[in-house]
């Protein structure tokens, strides 16, 4: 009888074990199942939002539904839907959230553009929803081009080299050209692109690389003053190096907000790599003397500050945009005056630099609240991605992008707000501008390419 029992228990066991095998199996299969059905459940809905948006505007400004945007917005929709197609064939187990949230931001932004271009000619829809494809068809080339991201961190140094050649284009004389009091700009022909937005990305990955190869040495620390230990006075150049070169853009090129992003992105990645707090206290110091010495020495940088100060000192004349965008937070309340039906116009530059003041006018705070939320999501996911990377290249560039987008929303909205000094950036994905458009999206593509490789697990067949 018991060897009759013994020779039963392995046959039940392997029953048992077979059986959890094969439903891991049958899971495994239906998730990237479940992630494909839920992104473009989510892809759709953020489409059907830009399209009420739309309508809503013709309805109210016109009476009647326009076609205006229907040559430019179809081409822009179908893009979306292979950008959807390619996420789950190329990525299967990326994050679904990312790509609807983008998109859904990116339709907010064509609307409110389209919006204003009633009352004011300089907004243009139809091109923003031109830029707006050439972004997302971009990123389908790099999910299509870049399958594993640690083949970024072989060309390190090489995204460096990029990324300073490209900051220093606009600089050059001939194709260097100066809007608004900045010189980010370059125009070949009828082309005009801002560089800059283009080395964000590529300074996030020589900041990943580099942090990843040094970390050891910036981590070590010296004397502790005041409960904090700062670094060795020996292991300062990469952060003085850095302060020189956000130095070098506010000056030469005029640019305080690219100048806080650059600097601000390479101090966090700095931060998360070490750990250190000394870093951040002597990165912020830096910066904040930086900025000092430059409000009292520059005439433009001066004027900034003294605008965020007392912007009512004189509102019409250098401080008439960021009065005319407070009143229009104002006048928008907690609800909004209803999409067309708010003076966003008065404002200028309200389609770009101001968009948000604009957005606050017609949707209202709430509305301010909804897009702030899915920024913080979306900042929320890359750092997740981050935290959750299975190596230490791809948790820093991931973190990197992550706060390229919060720095930028942080440093647009605090600057509308009067939170810090109004600079020239604009908000990710809503305003207008073809060169922030791509950028943003690549970052987007990066991202999903990322939480691809954090989530991604072997694939399991059932086999007979």
């Amino acid at each position: 009888m018991s060897d009759a029992s013994a020779g039963k228990e392995p046959r039940t066991f392997e029953k048992t074990r077979t059986s959890e095998t094969v439903l891991q199996r049958i899971t495994a299969l239906r998730a990237p199942r479940k992630l494909q059905a839920l992104e473009l459940s989510l892809l759709l809905f953020a489409i059907a939002i830009g399209i009420a948006a739309v309508v809503i505007i013709d309805l109210t400004v016109d009476g009647a539904p326009s076609t205006t945007l229907l040559p430019t917005g179809i081409p822009f929709i179908v893009a979306l839907l292979a950008l959807h197609v390619t996420i789950r064939r190329v990525t299967p187990d990326a994050d679904p959230l990312i790509m609807p949230i983008a998109a859904m931001l990116n339709m907010v932004g064509v609307a409110m553009i389209y919006r204003i271009s009633f009352d004011d000619s300089g907004a243009d829809p139809v091109r923003q929803l031109l830029w707006s494809t050439v972004a997302v068809v971009a990123a389908i080339v790099v999910l299509l081009v870049i399958r594993n991201h640690l083949v970024l961190f072989r060309y390190t140094y090489l995204t460096g080299l990029g990324a300073v050649i490209l900051l220093l284009l606009p600089m050059l004389p001939g194709i260097g050209k100066t809007i608004g009091g900045a010189r980010v700009w370059i125009h070949i022909g009828s082309f005009s692109f801002q560089p800059g937005e283009i080395a964000k990305i590529l300074l996030a990955i020589f900041f990943a690389g580099y942090l990843v190869r040094n970390r050891d040495a910036l981590s070590m620390v010296g004397k502790k003053v005041l409960g904090i230990r700062f670094p060795r006075a020996r292991d300062l150049g990469p952060l003085l190096v850095f302060w020189l070169a956000a130095m070098s853009v506010l000056v030469f090129q005029r640019d305080l907000g690219t100048s806080l992003l650059y600097f601000g992105l390479f101090l966090s990645m700095l931060y998360l790599a070490t750990g250190r707090v000394g870093w951040i206290v002597l990165g912020v110091g830096l910066f904040l003397a930086g900025g000092l010495v430059a409000s009292q020495t520059l005439d433009y940088v001066n004027r900034r500050f003294a605008n965020w100060l007392d912007p009512f000192a004189d509102p019409h004349g250098a401080s008439h945009q960021m009065v005319q965008g407070l009143f229009g937070m104002a006048n928008g309340g907690m609800t909004g005056t209803g999409l067309g039906q708010g003076y966003p116009a008065d404002t200028p530059l309200s389609f770009s630099d101001y968009i948000i003041p604009s957005l606050g006018e017609e949707l209202g705070l709430i509305g301010l609240f909804v897009i702030l939320a899915a920024y913080l999501l979306l900042i929320g996911r890359g750092l997740r991605i981050g935290f959750a990377g299975q190596d230490d290249f791809g948790k820093l560039l991931a973190a990197g992008l992550a706060f390229t987008i919060a720095l930028q929303v942080f440093i647009v909205v605090g600057g509308v707000a009067r939170v810090i000094p109004l600079t020239g950036l604009t908000s990710p994905f809503l305003a207008a501008g073809g060169s922030s458009l791509v950028s943003n999206w690549i970052i987007i593509a990066l991202l999903i390419l990322l939480s691809n490789s954090v989530r991604n697990r072997p694939k399991l067949v059932i086999r007979s």
